[in-house]
């Protein structure tokens, strides 16, 4: 795993247009870049095979996006990012990560809850677009609390 640099958005934007319902735009990643965001790409032999943004806060971090490209699925990469990510807010001195997901999204929802997350309440309508809303659960990792991820994902 390494930070994500401009160059490398061709191929984070394949993956996230790929595998996202309602993808990111390059302005979007751009934005998290020169905001300072934590943004990371994992690749296996060169070739890109995930990706996400930490956005830090005080005394706490939002995962903002993650995402593993559709041939690598099941395959514990995104366990291993997620653990990666959940390590690096560890060491940076963060308390908890939060993060918002789809009510529909069962396989993000699974692998949160085995890296430690738990819900902690519902944004209703949360997600939009032209067609329809759909609510966010709302999810933190409390990182001092017995290293749950750590346990289950490394």
């Amino acid at each position: 795993m390494r930070s994500m640099l401009v160059s490398d958005l061709d191929q984070v934007l394949a993956i996230e247009n790929a595998v996202q319902a309602y993808p990111w735009t390059r302005g979007n990643f751009c934005d998290a870049l020169d905001s300072g965001y934590l943004c990371y790409v994992d690749d296996i032999d060169g070739k890109f095979c995930s990706y996400s943004v930490l956005m830090a806060g005080v005394g706490e971090a939002e995962l903002l996006n993650i995402a593993v490209a559709e041939e690598y699925q099941r395959k514990g990469l995104g366990r291993k990012m997620m653990h990666a990510v959940l390590q690096k807010a560890r060491e940076m001195g963060f308390s908890r990560v939060l993060l918002e997901v789809r009510v529909s999204n069962r396989a993000a929802i699974g692998l949160y809850r085995l890296a430690g997350f738990s819900e902690m309440g519902v944004r209703r309508n949360y997600y939009r677009n032209a067609r329809r809303s759909e609510d966010a659960i709302v999810m933190e990792c409390d990182l001092h609390a017995g290293n749950a991820a750590e346990n289950t994902l490394g």
